[in-house]
Order: structure tokens, then sequence, then C-alpha cells
């Protein structure tokens, strides 16, 4: 197996994109990442896209060609382009595909990026709950918010996570967004912000929930052996790691330990050859404010409880002891589904390139993401390293 390096990144502004088509996000994400990595074309080798739903959200299916075509690489260069879809883990899925076709010595030069278009259609929770067991979950009347809400509700009564710890969560991200220009929320929030919002499914409020939201992010990829040809900043990826766990919730033997997210972060730490207090900082599925708290437990950085008084403590924030969602988070910069993955690789990027501006975690040099399909039904997670 060889070893891999990001040589690119670019991202898209995340949002309601009423004047962006699917195709000019995929485009502009694109050729960001494209000219940011100094690739022609020419060289190549293929592309992955994450998109969760873009048949329901956009009446597109074959989203792979339609990618390669929009950005130049269908027509005479005959790149090839998958799409990969393992709900809002779509994009995390699609850049784990793209190291191991690097990494197998198949390809040399490889994009993954990821993209979701989902303000045109009316109702996205019923798209979105598509990533659920239909007929158990869905059919049943559970909407993620609901799911999540359980979650919250079971966490809550095994551990005493109070409501003012959890809205600490979306404050924090609220805080990291205003200072990163592509999120769709760039304003500070309080406390008081997020216990007066409306109740979606208690205990879950607006300002606990991701956003609906359009964006692309994309990243290019080569054998670290080349990559200085291309960059003089390349990441190493260190780790690539996916775990699979139960569709539904109620089949789960503890609703708030995501089980697949334990097991795919151990994998990750196991190929890193490193331990927790290795990483500089985490990017992670902040779905709902109950799934950062829970996945910075599950991942092994906060014993199982601790998350909450963690937060309230500040260790999560730029600066603490382990700052969570440096980017604002599915919270604040946005979730359109299929990109998230991606635009967390794109975050890390920043961050180990000294890139990342106000956001800047002072001396990174190793970054970790966690992506989450459904409620924790396929779970990807990397590992990065500044070469």
């Amino acid at each position: 197996m060889r070893e891999v390096a990001v040589i690119g990144a670019g991202i898209t502004k995340f949002g309601e994109r009423w004047d962006t088509s699917f195709r000019d996000l995929c485009t502009e994400a694109g050729i960001a990442a494209i000219g940011d990595s100094n690739v022609t074309g020419e060289e190549i080798d293929e592309l992955f896209v994450g998109s969760m739903s873009a048949g329901r959200f956009i009446g597109q299916e074959h989203v792979g060609a339609l990618v390669s075509d929009y950005v130049g690489l269908g027509g005479e260069l005959h790149v090839p382009a998958t799409r990969v879809e393992a709900a809002c883990a779509s994009g995390g899925l699609a850049f784990r595909q793209a190291v191991a076709s690097v990494a197998s010595g198949m390809s040399d030069i490889v994009i993954a990026a990821g993209v979701e278009k989902m303000t045109d259609v009316g109702d996205a929770t019923d798209v979105l709950a598509g990533a659920a067991d239909r007929e158990w979950e869905s059919f049943a009347g559970a909407t993620f918010p609901g799911l999540y809400a359980m979650i919250a509700c079971d966490y809550m009564h095994k551990y005493g996570l109070t409501r003012e710890q959890l809205a600490k969560v979306s404050v924090k991200n609220h805080h990291n967004g205003s200072m990163n220009r592509y999120a769709q929320f760039q304003n500070e929030i309080t406390v008081s912000t997020v216990m007066n919002s409306s109740l979606v499914a208690s205990p879950l409020r607006l300002f606990d929930c991701s956003p609906v939201s359009d964006g692309a992010a994309a990243v290019v990829v080569c054998p670290l052996e080349i990559a200085k040809k291309y960059t003089d900043t390349p990441i190493k990826v260190i780790a690539s790691a996916q775990a699979g766990d139960t569709i539904a919730l109620h089949d789960r033997p503890d609703f708030s330990t995501l089980g697949a997210t334990v097991a795919a972060g151990n994998k990750a730490f196991a190929q890193a050859h490193l331990e927790r207090k290795d990483i500089d900082f985490v990017e992670v599925h902040d779905c709902f404010t109950i799934a950062e708290l829970c996945a910075i437990e599950d991942l092994g950085f906060v014993k199982k409880g601790e998350a909450g008084k963690f937060t309230e403590e500040g260790d999560t924030y730029i600066g603490g002891k382990l700052p969570v969602n440096t980017s604002g988070g599915l919270k604040a910069c946005g979730h359109p589904v299929g990109a998230t993955g991606i635009k967390q690789i794109w975050e890390v990027v920043q961050q180990l390139r000294g890139e990342a501006g106000k956001r800047q975690v002072e001396g990174a040099e190793i970054g970790m993401t966690q992506n989450v399909g459904g409620t924790g039904a396929t779970v990807v997670s990397h590992i990065l390293r500044r070469d």
C-alpha cells in the first residue's frame, strides 16, 4: 500500500444558494481544488463524488458522470467517475474511496468531491428520513430530529447533562463559524438564543439542529512520493477507517453510544499508531448538538458522560484542550449532506497548512474527522498529518 497525500482542496460558500445550480456548485469546488493542486486535467485518473440523494433533491441521477462532464473531465479525457452514497457520510466515504484507489496503486491522481443541493425541494426532512429505516422508523413518523432527541433524552437521563451545557455546543460552533467566510451562518449567538429558539423535538430546539444547505467541496489526492511535485505543503493521510451498525436506532444496545464511531475511531488510531492525546483538533458530525458530545466521547477523547462539562469549561474552543469543529461544524458552517465529509477534510487541510486565519489552531500538526450516516449506521473517520 502506497502512502497518500492531499495536494489540493476547494470549497464553495455553504447556504441557501438559490442563484446557483447543482452542477455550478460542483464546478466551482472542483475547479478550486484542481487549481489549488496544480494538476492538469490530463493527469487526473479518477473521480469519486459523494451525494446522498440528488435524485430526490433535484431529480438528477447519474451524478458521477454529470460532475465529471461539467468540471471538464468527461468528453475527450474520459475520466471515470463514480457516485458514492452513504447518507450523510457520503462525502467521507468518497474521500476514503479516493485514498484507497491511490494507496492500492490503481490510480495516481484522484479527486474526491461532495455536493448536495437541498433547498430545491419542499420537504428536505422526508428526503433525509431515507437515511433511517424507512419501514420501522420513517413510516412510523420518526424524523432525524426525533431520533436524535431520543439520543439526547437517553444521554441526559444517564449522565445528567444540562440543557445549558447542550446549548454551549451551538454557541461555540457559531463562534467558529463567524470566522469562516464559507460558513452558512457567520453570526455569534448566546445560550439564551438557543434556549429560547423554537422547540423541534424535546429537548432539541431550532439552534440545536444543523440547517438545510447547498454546497460542494473537493480535494485532490496522490501518492505521497510525488506530492512535492505539486505542492510545498502536502498533507499526509495516515488513517482511513469505516465502520457500520444497525440502520435502526432501536436495535442498538445503547442509544447514546454510536458503536460505529467507537469502532471506526479505534481502527483509525490503530492505523495511525497514535494515541488520543496526539490529536490537535477534530472535525465531528454535529448534525445536532448532542451528536458532537457523543462523538468526542465515542472517539475516546473524553470519558462517557463528561463531554457536557468539557464543553462548558471551554475545552472544545480554539485554544482549548481539544478544539472541536473549528470550521463551525455542521451547525454553523452548514450541512449539504453529500459535501459535509469533504468539507471536514478541507478544514483539516487548511489547519495543517496554517491557512485557517482567525480559526487557526496554533501549532496544529495532526487533525481528525468523523462523518456519520444516519444515526450512526455508517461512520467514516480519517486522521491527517502535516508532512
